[in-house]
């Protein structure tokens, strides 16, 4: 289970409580206008941004004083955080291991990833030399190497067509699905939401408000939500 208790994060005109938890395995969605702090609470809860109050647990463990490497978590940018000097397969390995130094058998994991994603034949390629779905794909591939039970998506699929965003967002789910991992995504989409997430926390006015049926709380709105659907 992930914990957010009494947290509180705070920068000079800007301020974000929240106060849930959400049972291992789910997938949410975090939904509000732009500046009210989604991207900033994935950023807590991967260790860049250290709330002032309050603390974040994974499993009943207080994670707040590791820092993000040791963390039980991945997280996933809109810019997939490929290396552009490294293969595709080496950007994989990353995963694995930092210095790309992979036994035999880790190498054969790299290959599976590769395949479990659609990229098997491409290892030698440059993330140039790869379409964005594909970047996407590799982006992926490494966090199955990972196998860290919480995925973080900062809405990396935001810059794909509709088709293609929701092929990325099923291979997610389905790599979910296999793994166990609890997904929290960042969207500005309510499509994305209902075809992902079956939990949508609202973020706005201030506070990451509590998980809702994502439904149900698109089915009766409250305000600050229906303000911010009726200008979307």
């Amino acid at each position: 289970m992930l914990q957010l208790d009494r947290v509180e994060l705070a920068q000079p005109g800007f301020r974000l409580t929240a106060d849930w938890s959400v049972p291992k395995g789910a997938r949410v969605a975090l939904i509000g206008p732009s500046g009210a702090g989604k991207s900033s609470l994935l950023s807590a809860i991967a260790g860049f941004f250290p709330p002032v109050a309050g603390r974040i647990l994974w499993a009943g463990t207080d994670i707040g004083a590791m820092p993000p490497g040791a963390r039980p978590l991945s997280i996933l940018f809109q810019d997939q955080n490929l290396f552009p000097h490294l293969t595709l397969a080496q950007n994989v390995a990353m995963g694995l291991r930092a210095d790309l130094r992979l036994s035999t058998d880790e190498r054969a994991r790299v290959a599976a990833a590769l395949a479990r994603v659609g990229l098997q034949g491409l290892d030698d390629r440059r993330p140039g030399e790869l379409s964005g779905g594909q970047q996407g794909r590799a982006a992926l591939a490494r966090v199955l190497l990972r196998a860290r039970p919480l995925l973080l998506l900062d809405e990396p699929f935001a810059a794909l067509g509709p088709a293609l965003k929701g092929q990325m967002l099923g291979l997610v789910a389905e790599v979910a699905e296999d793994t166990g991992a609890t997904v929290l995504m960042v969207t500005h989409d309510p499509a994305d939401a209902r075809r992902f997430a079956e939990l949508t926390v609202l973020v706005a006015e201030g506070v990451a408000h509590r998980p809702h049926p994502t439904e149900a709380l698109f089915a009766e709105p409250p305000p600050p939500l229906a303000d911010y659907l009726g200008g979307a």
